[in-house]
């Protein structure tokens, strides 16, 4: 019988990227919403831009991994009430993108940084607003304790992650925003709606370590 986190482990081994990109790296056509756009007339938000990294946390469960997201709080400015992963703004006090999730994620929901086994990092994804946002990928104790900042959270809950690795799940969806028609992928999970930023790196991690899974292959081992 197969062990659905060995397999996740291993294709995070060959699929994740070791290192986060360099603060020089080219950056000047990173993966956004913007490039969904059929029609190809999506603007990119111009440089310069912004620094930022999410914690994308995989946590071991008895029936298969998991994905730990939140529900900003209402009372934020920015993205009030939507999924996110834990994350926020690269300080200069950080030394990189890693150290910039893991302390936002401790502060958000107060996930202690030694519960979390870094595994890699995804490709930057640029945001509507001109974030270019590093993607941390980690594995967190099945013993971690969670609890949402109320000034920053109002929920806190998982995903299988077979849900999240089903590229059948994931719809293309458009709405106008500040006059244009923008587009995103979105994924349903009961009431709750994944979309935008957060869809689109989940999805980048779905491309990155099952990019020929079938509806039902995740968890199985690699073909």
């Amino acid at each position: 019988m197969s062990d659905p986190l060995a397999d996740f482990l291993a294709r995070a081994a060959a699929g994740l990227s070791p290192d986060p990109p360099r603060p020089d790296d080219p950056t000047s056509n990173p993966r956004g919403d913007h490039s969904l756009d059929p029609d190809g007339s999506a603007v990119m938000p111009p440089p310069p831009h912004r620094r930022a990294a999410v914690l994308v946390p995989v946590v071991r469960r008895a029936e298969g991994p998991s994905l730990i997201l939140t529900m900003r709080a209402a009372n934020l400015r920015d993205h009030s009430g939507q999924v996110a992963l834990p994350g926020g703004k690269i300080d200069p006090s950080d030394p990189g993108p890693a150290d910039a999730a893991l302390r936002e994620a401790f502060e958000e929901i107060a996930l202690r940084p030694d519960a979390v086994r870094l595994l890699g990092y995804l490709d930057p994804y640029l945001s509507g607003t001109g974030f270019l946002v590093t993607p941390v990928i980690g594995l967190v104790d099945a013993g971690a304790v969670v609890k949402p900042n109320p000034a920053e959270v109002a929920d806190v809950f998982e995903v299988p992650l077979p849900i999240l690795m089903d590229r059948e799940r994931y719809r293309l969806r458009s709405r106008s925003w500040q006059g244009r028609e923008r587009w995103f992928y979105a994924v349903t999970f009961g009431e709750r709606l994944i979309w935008g930023v957060t869809a689109g790196i989940l999805n980048n991690l779905r491309e990155r370590l099952y990019p020929e899974a079938e509806p039902g292959d995740v968890g199985r081992p690699a073909r």
